[in-house]
This record gives C-alpha cells, sequence and structure tokens, in this order.
C-alpha cells in the first residue's frame, strides 16, 4: 500500500471514471452517498471493475442507520463480500457494532474469512463506536488493514486531536485514513497535525440533469435533494487533492 494515498468515494460509474482519471489511487464504490453510502449494485461493480483500472474497494453496508445488524443482514453483507472477492475488487469496507457499541468481533471475523485476500477497510462505525482505542486494538487483531475516520468528531478537520491521538496510538501497525469534510484546502493541516498520509473525500459538486420537463414539487426521496440535480465526482476537486497529498511527499 503507498504512503500517501489518495481515496475518493464515488456512487456512479461517472464519478467513478473522474476519479480515476484525475488522480485518484483508489476510489470506493458504494451506493446512494446522500445517506452516507449503502453496498452498490452488483451490476455497478462489476462494471466499475471491468471498465477502471483505479484499484476498487467497495462499501458494504445493508442500509442507511446504525450499524448494529440483524442476522439477515449480516448473511446479506457475507455474501457481498463473497461477490466482492469473486468480482476481483481490491478490497472491501466494512464494519459492525454491538450494542454496546463495541466492535462486534464474531461477525466481523466472519467477515475476515470471506475476505481471504482482499484489503478491509473499517469504515466509520468506528467514529459512533464507545472507545476508539479499543476499537483500534480490536481492529489490528482481526488483521483489517485500515481504519477509516473523522476522528470520532462531524468532520476529520474538527477531529484533529482525536486523530493525531489514535494515529499515536495505532503507530505502524494499522493505516488511519482521514475522512468527512476532507479536501485539498486541509489536507496539508490534517498531515501537518496528525501524521495521517491517507485521504478519504467525494469530492462531489452538483450537476444540473438532463430533464427539460421538471414537476417540482414532488419529492422520491431526501426532501433537501432536488430530483433533477446530479452529484458527480469533479474532476477540479479531484486534481486539487491529488496536488495537496503530492506536496507532502
Amino acid at each position: 500500500m503507498k504512503k500517501y494515498l489518495l481515496e475518493i468515494c464515488v456512487d456512479s460509474f461517472e464519478s467513478a471514471r473522474r476519479a480515476a482519471e484525475n488522480g485518484a489511487d483508489r476510489l470506493e464504490l458504494c451506493g446512494d452517498l446522500l445517506v452516507g453510502g449503502v453496498s452498490p449494485s452488483p451490476f455497478l461493480i462489476e462494471q466499475v471493475v471491468q471498465r477502471i483500472k483505479t484499484p476498487v474497494n467497495v462499501l458494504l453496508r445493508p442500509r442507511f442507520g446504525d450499524f448494529c445488524f440483524t442476522d439477515e443482514e449480516k448473511e446479506v453483507l457475507l455474501k457481498e463480500i463473497e461477490f466482492c472477492a469473486q468480482a476481483k475488487v481490491n478490497g472491501v469496507v466494512i464494519g459492525a457494532l454491538t450494542p454496546e457499541g463495541d466492535l462486534d468481533v464474531p461477525f466481523l471475523s466472519q467477515c475476515m474469512a470471506a475476505a481471504g485476500d482482499l484489503e478491509v477497510t473499517l469504515h466509520r462505525c468506528f467514529d459512533v463506536c464507545r472507545d476508539g482505542f479499543e476499537a483500534i486494538e480490536t481492529a489490528c487483531d482481526l488483521g483489517i488493514q485500515t481504519i477509516l475516520t473523522s476522528g470520532q468528531m462531524a468532520t476529520a478537520p474538527k477531529g484533529v486531536e482525536n486523530l493525531k491521538a489514535f494515529r499515536k496510538f495505532a503507530a505502524d501497525r494499522i493505516h488511519l485514513m482521514a475522512g468527512s469534510g476532507v479536501s485539498a484546502a486541509n489536507i496539508p493541516m490534517l498531515h501537518q497535525q496528525t501524521g495521517i498520509c491517507h485521504f478519504h473525500l467525494s469530492a462531489k459538486q452538483s450537476e444540473p440533469g438532463p430533464m427539460r420537463f421538471r414537476r417540482d414539487g414532488v419529492p422520491m426521496g431526501l426532501p433537501m435533494a432536488s430530483e433533477f440535480d446530479r452529484q458527480y465526482a469533479s474532476p477540479a476537486a479531484v486534481k486539487a487533492a491529488r496536488k495537496a497529498i503530492d506536496s507532502l511527499k
């Protein structure tokens, strides 16, 4: 794994293409970024892996909401991991908590077994767990390679002090990747203050869709989101993040 890494979170082929063409080292492929990301369509996974050469890690999350999963949801997650292995993705992004807020070790052990040789990232369930230091220790014991985190705050810039402490505690045992609110403008600060070298962002921008006829006032999902705008990765934002990371070397 590279010392300095730019991961762009994408939920469409168009965003994946833009991110790959403008400097992403790796893609995190998900569905429905507007709700924080859920498992993407298996057909989208195949499309991106087959047509884009940039390594793809797939976020696996059965639904919006908390990370305490039912037996049926866990069954789905394990099958999704198996599918990802067969689809030859680079890695999977997973996580699960107990009702008490600890990592669900029995289930995550099953996930690690299913993942085999795939890279594994612990997603931001880490940011809502009971004890971040204990979770780092558990993740290391499980063999997880990376933890995506905002430092258990709303954004990584707000979580700088926690990120610094987590990075010191983790040492070289596991990668910490800063995510949430990360941009080219704050990557140098985050690196300088925390020592973190891996950065995760969506770089998304809102763009008008092609519909000329528009019936307003009939929301199909989130009422605050326009049905006629699309969220895609911004080539300029990806390039700027790439430049910011390259300046750290």
